[in-house]
């Protein structure tokens, strides 16, 4: 079986996302170019656990985390379950796997004291740009959505009179999100500017350039960037960083973990847990001030 019949069945039967999909295609394929480049091996089908082994050492050696080679490897394992389903395969090569060691990945949030400063006092641009760009971060903090989602928001799926938007998540999962006034009247000022663009060739997404085109990824990760580095000293500055601020501090406010896990548009409370150890935090300290058997 190829791999383009495993690529067409993670699209029609998994409904994963095009980025998803990518990413799998170019493991398999970056597999595939070391099999034949160094054991003469063209067919990945029927190959041995000794000879992925031999490409997890070749990564390691050139310098790739084990958190990648983890990731390049599930690819695999995708790919050897998807041919066992089929009946090209008996047994996976992966079968007695054992994924690599990595360090617990520390994903600091930006507190809500760097949040009151970019929202209420970093003096954005009043021109187009300037306006986009912060309700970009509204959109963010006030949501939680990821940035693939965020880009792909469409005019269609606002709700203003309803305080709502709907969000195509993963797997093409829809989910509604409410919105906080204060986010609507961003949006409606947002709407204003965007309605003076001399031209608007993708008409039907929300966020644009000022050329009028759908914004991408990597300017939404630059629009992070830039402005937190005006208020926050921390290293990682992404769109992830503000999904994972607004689950803590929902956590820290009280919210119930389920909800966050609607919000988010989790599958399973074990994805959202991860953002659980600020709240432990938050609580530790409540704990301490307010219990009559700590000692002040």
């Amino acid at each position: 079986m190829s791999v383009t019949a495993f690529i067409s069945y993670l699209g029609l039967e998994k409904n994963y996302s095009e980025h998803t999909i990518k990413a799998y295609q170019k493991d398999i394929e970056t597999f595939a170019e070391f099999c034949t480049e160094h054991h003469g091996e063209q067919n990945i089908v029927h190959v041995s656990y000794p000879l992925i082994r031999n490409w997890v050492v070749a990564l390691s050696d050139q310098g790739v985390s084990n958190r990648t080679i983890n990731r390049k490897i599930s690819s695999l394992q995708a790919y050897y379950r998807f041919l066992l389903k089929v009946g090209d395969i008996p047994i996976s090569p992966l079968v007695k796997h054992r994924a690599l060691k990595t360090n617990k990945k520390v994903e600091v949030p930006f507190s809500e004291t760097e949040m009151q400063s970019i929202l209420s006092e970093i003096p954005f641009d009043e021109d187009f740009e300037g306006v986009r760009d912060k309700l970009i971060i509204e959109l963010l903090y006030t949501t939680g959505m990821r940035r693939a989602e965020l880009v792909n928001l469409k005019v269609k799926d606002l709700n203003l009179s309803g305080q709502v938007l709907k969000v195509l998540g993963k797997r093409n999962k829809e989910r509604l999100i409410p919105l906080l006034p204060s986010t609507v009247e961003q949006i409606q000022n947002y709407l204003v500017k965007r309605s003076e663009l001399e031209s608007m060739v993708d008409l039907s997404y929300l966020l644009l350039t000022k050329e009028g085109l759908k914004i991408y990824e990597t300017l939404v990760y630059r629009t992070i960037n830039k402005y937190f580095s005006l208020v926050s000293p921390k290293v990682k500055k992404s769109p992830h960083i503000l999904r994972h601020t607004f689950a803590t501090h929902l956590l820290n406010r009280g919210a119930d973990l389920n909800s966050v896990k609607e919000l988010l548009g989790h599958s399973s409370l074990a994805s959202t847990q991860v953002y659980t150890h600020n709240s432990i935090a938050e609580l530790k300290k409540v704990h301490q001030k307010a219990h009559p058997r700590n000692k002040k």
